[in-house]
């Protein structure tokens, strides 16, 4: 049968599997102080996993249903670009230096027991729309991955037969000045998005994560956020226009995916709807400097205090100041712990201005003008992810992150200030753990202007700020051994806050996902499971998003542990 899909060729007959080849990306630094890198030293070495775990796929996928597969992708792709050349299977031997590449927490990359069988590196848009096509006919699901940054490995793990789509080398990026605008393929990274704007103006920026190894695809999608925030919203708050394979692999932009589907991706995670091929999104004005501080305080110095002011400040600045508040354990030797709470700021103006606007809301925190640094809004997104002051730029273009760790992440909303006593919960905790960083981002501004229903994200208004709780360990901690005695960890510590948290529901960032708010098997959406998670996750947009699902893919095609099912003509709401 022929497609409906003009890009779409029939090409020759594809050469034997055995030829199939794959030239690994180097492996580069993404580091970051708000991450893992101010952390103790962690290992990055991949524990050793050996082949045969590659080659534990399900008894249910045969042979056959395999080579079909594969057999099928040549004549969905276009002639022009071989998709042979973007095929890996188990008997490459690259598969699994690709596989794990890309595959950030060791703690899910470790305890996989089953692994695809096969990876589409796609290098042209025909490959992503030839994969749908083959796994939806020959009954293999599809995983996509763009960065590898999923906090439950939801990119390249599953219990059933599946195929992972990476997108990592869809990563065009053009900037047009004229209309104030970017078009960014899907496996493009932030710091490319950053530096490749950078290139063309030195006042336009625009709205998305710290950590610059993140892939736009899935990153835009969630509802990825910055310190540009409380300015100009998240990412998806900038979108104008998305590319979008649907089920039956057809490449849909805004106009032909409707409204509905344009509103759905933007906050809802796209993987529950189609690929992201491409983002169209608009730049935001930034001021030629900026200024950044951080300002540290531990117990002593009265660190319990001006966490609590901050959380009755930092939602009330200004627009053009962010302020993170991130405290974290310390240990001054012997058994004498305490915390130390650090302040960091982004303020899109010079330092004189910044100091009379904290003086003035927040003189508790005692800003010097020692504190703070001015640079181009390029140069502090390299602050802010944690390189030394002076490091050139061009280390937004390294792609792949190696300092992984082994992490289990939770998060939260706080619509009310949290107590002093709250706050001595918190640290107190904090300590027991060790290692642990948490960091809390102030809302307000421009978050609280954005109704809920305008795009799928829903934590709009009313929340004073969200908050990330990571546990981290490494292969001197246990390991893979050691995954339950931390995840306990970070259960006890979300069940310390749940006092103070937003309730009713309990709302979480999908961005940060966690498996514990819910969750269904790999291969079943069971929608009264679905809800569960969805509306933490989304607030009363779950079911709106539902009912996007069931008009552009009725059949459930994509599908994970925690997608959006289509909504049942009578759900029991």
């Amino acid at each position: 049968m022929e497609t409906d899909w003009e890009v779409i060729q029939k090409p020759p007959a594809a050469p034997p599997f055995s030829l199939y080849k794959y030239s690994i990306q180097p492996s580069e630094q993404c580091t970051s102080q708000y991450s893992f890198a101010n952390m103790k030293a962690l290992s990055s070495t991949l524990p050793i996993v050996s082949i045969f775990l590659f080659l534990s796929i399900s008894s249910a996928t045969s042979s056959d249903q395999v080579d079909n597969f594969l057999r099928c992708l040549p004549t969905r792709s276009h002639r022009s670009f071989p998709v042979a050349d973007a095929i890996l299977t188990p008997t490459n031997s690259s598969f699994q230096s690709i596989y794990q590449l890309r595959a950030n927490n060791l703690r899910i990359l470790s305890s996989a027991t089953s692994r695809p069988v096969a990876i589409i590196t796609a290098l042209h848009p025909s490959h992503a729309q030839a994969t749908v096509v083959c796994a939806k006919r020959h009954g293999l699901q599809v995983r996509i991955r763009s960065g590898g940054h999923d906090y439950e490995g939801l990119s390249y793990t599953s219990s059933v037969p599946f195929v992972i789509l990476d997108m990592f080398n869809l990563k065009s990026i053009n900037v047009d000045m004229k209309t104030e605008t970017a078009w960014v393929q899907a496996g493009a990274t932030t710091g490319e998005l950053y530096y490749r704007i950078a290139e063309k103006s030195k006042v336009h920026g625009f709205p998305s994560g710290v950590c610059t190894t993140l892939g736009i695809g899935g990153h835009f999608s969630g509802g990825g956020y910055g310190f540009l925030m409380r300015k100009y919203g998240l990412s998806i708050d900038n979108v104008i226009d998305a590319e979008l394979i649907d089920a039956n692999g057809r490449i849909l932009n805004r106009k032909s995916m409707g409204e509905d589907v344009f509103w759905a991706i933007r906050g809802g995670g796209t993987t529950s709807f189609g690929i992201i091929l491409s983002w169209t999104v608009k730049l935001v004005r930034v001021p030629p400097k900026v200024t950044v501080f951080t300002v540290q305080r531990t117990l002593n110095q009265g660190a319990t205090e001006l966490a609590y002011r901050w959380q009755q400040v930092a939602p009330k600045f200004t627009k053009d100041l962010f302020v993170r508040l991130q405290p974290e354990p310390i240990n001054n030797g012997g058994n004498n712990k305490t915390i130390r709470v650090s302040f960091i700021g982004h303020f899109l103006g010079q330092t004189d201005s910044l100091i009379r606007l904290m003086n003035a809301n927040f003189p508790e925190l005692g800003l010097q003008r020692s504190d703070c640094l001015e640079m181009s809004w390029v140069e502090s997104t390299l602050y802010w992810a944690g390189f030394p002051n002076g490091t050139s730029i061009d280390v937004l273009l390294n792609r792949v992150q190696t300092n992984r760790v082994f992490y289990k992440t939770k998060s939260d909303y706080y619509k009310a200030v949290i107590p002093r006593q709250g706050l001595e919960t918190l640290w107190e905790v904090l300590m027991d753990i060790e290692n642990i960083f948490v960091q809390l981002n102030p809302y307000g501004g421009r978050m609280e202007e954005i109704s809920d229903t305008e795009t799928a994200f829903a934590h709009r208004a009313g929340n004073l700020f969200k908050v990330q709780y990571t546990i981290t360990w490494s292969e001197s901690d246990g390991g893979l051994s050691a995954a339950a005695r931390f995840i306990e960890l970070s259960r006890r510590l979300y069940s310390a806050m749940a006092p103070y948290a937003s309730s009713n529901p309990r709302e979480a960032f999908i961005n940060y996902r966690d498996l514990d708010v819910g969750s269904n098997e790999s291969g079943e959406t069971d929608f009264v499971v679905a809800r569960e998670y969805g509306t933490k996750y989304f607030r009363n947009n779950f079911f709106r998003l539902a009912g996007v699902k069931a008009k552009i893919d009725p059949e459930n095609f994509f599908k994970n542990e925690q997608s959006i099912p289509p909504l049942p003509t009578s759900p029991a709401h």
